[in-house]
């Protein structure tokens, strides 16, 4: 797999990516709702997980025309 040092980002960064407030990334993160790995005591988020995460989502939402 070839991944770049920008395929891993912090909260800081993926609240940006997401246009979303960190308070609503870590609560994401506290029910499990968002692919995630702790390292240390600093969350990462692999952008390719997310970018897969955000495709399923938005699938599964009523009226978006996703399988259901």
């Amino acid at each position: 797999m070839d991944e770049k040092p920008g395929d891993v980002l912090t909260i800081e960064e993926l609240a940006a990516y997401l246009k979303i407030p960190k308070s609503t990334l870590y609560k994401l993160v506290r029910e499990g709702k968002i692919p995630s790995q702790k390292i240390g005591r600093h969350w990462r988020f692999r952008k390719g997980a997310i970018d897969h995460w955000l495709e399923e989502t938005q699938a599964n939402e009523p009226g978006s025309g996703g399988d259901r």
